[in-house]
């Protein structure tokens, strides 16, 4: 199974690779993920161009708090994000259009 490293540093390797998926987005993300391999995570996406990683982010738009279990299963494909923060495994603080634009950056 994947920890949330490795998610993100696939999510960094996506951002590098595919840049046109960024195209008129800037945004800060903040993840704060609690459990087994847990803490402060980010993606920064500006001027066309991302990075993802661990840490934390001055100013972020979005917050999301989940546990690391939740997150790799989001970003795998296992988990519904709609679902998920209708169940309440997801908390989110700050700009929801951009929780929206996650899934396409996950993937």
């Amino acid at each position: 199974m994947p920890t949330p490293n490795d998610v993100f540093s696939d999510i960094g390797e996506h951002l590098k690779t595919d840049p046109q998926t960024l195209a008129g987005t800037t945004a800060k993300y903040l993840f704060d993920l609690t459990g087994d391999d847990g803490g402060a995570y980010h993606i920064d996406i500006h001027d066309g161009a991302g990075e993802a990683g661990p840490g934390g982010i001055d100013n972020p738009n979005i917050t999301i708090t989940m546990t690391t279990g939740d997150f790799v299963d989001l970003a795998t494909g296992k988990l519904d994000g709609t679902m998920a923060f209708m169940s309440g495994k997801i908390k989110i603080q700050g700009d929801m259009g951009l929780a929206m634009k996650l899934q396409s950056l996950l993937r």
